[in-house]
């Protein structure tokens, strides 16, 4: 299928920091946001496996397009599907391991080996992030979320991220759909170099891991 031309979707999650938001073996995802520039953002939060059935429901009501996060294939994506799978919940997410997404100095996400390349029903997936690393000359050059936005001049929510259990549910809807709505953005400003990033799944399944 041809994805240059398909609507863009940011989807970032929030996690539980009272324990550690970080490994989803002991952490819960408390809000999820998916941003379309055409009907606005949608924030879910509430009890984790409604919140995770909600987020299947909507992705699949929505016109095919493609997925953009932000340090997702590490982090939002694999945190959803092992968060789904404790909670009994069925996903139309599919995930392949990629022996490309390593982060050198990072340590993966617990329970994993690395990052994967995925699709959501019929919605494609970039991650952001790795492009932006990609196509940035200076290798100090941070691109953090925050730091890029700032760069590009948009405005974006800061909260202290270790202490996100504490935020308040105002403030997290609003924080998670700052996040949702810059990634989605930031690929939407670049496009023409970001598509070049858009996940291709391996051929004969030898590396799936299926959520479905």
């Amino acid at each position: 299928m041809d994805r240059r031309h398909l609507p863009l979707y940011g989807l970032d999650i929030e996690t539980d920091t009272s324990s550690n938001g970080l490994d989803p073996g002991v952490a819960g995802v408390i809000a999820v946001a998916i941003s379309d520039e055409a009907t606005g953002d949608t924030v879910l939060t509430g009890q984790e496996s409604a919140v995770l059935q909600l987020l299947d429901a909507h992705l699949a009501e929505l016109r095919p397009g493609v997925l953009v996060t932000w340090n997702g294939s590490a982090f939002d994506l694999p945190f959803l599907a092992d968060r789904a799978e404790r909670n009994g919940v069925r996903l139309g997410l599919e995930l392949h391991w990629d022996p490309r997404a390593a982060r050198a100095g990072r340590a993966p996400l617990p329970g994993h080996i690395g990052g994967y390349v995925a699709q959501w029903y019929g919605h494609g997936h970039v991650d952001a992030y790795r492009a932006w690393r990609a196509m940035t000359d200076d290798p100090e050059l941070s691109c953090a979320l925050k730091a890029v936005a700032r760069r590009e001049g948009l405005p974006a929510i800061e909260v202290e991220r270790a202490l996100m259990h504490e935020a308040g549910l105002p403030l997290l809807r609003r924080y998670a759909s700052s996040d949702a709505s810059l990634a989605r953005c930031l690929a939407a400003r670049r496009w023409n170099e970001v598509r070049r990033f858009l996940d291709e799944l391996p051929t004969g399944g030898q590396l799936a891991l299926g959520y479905r």
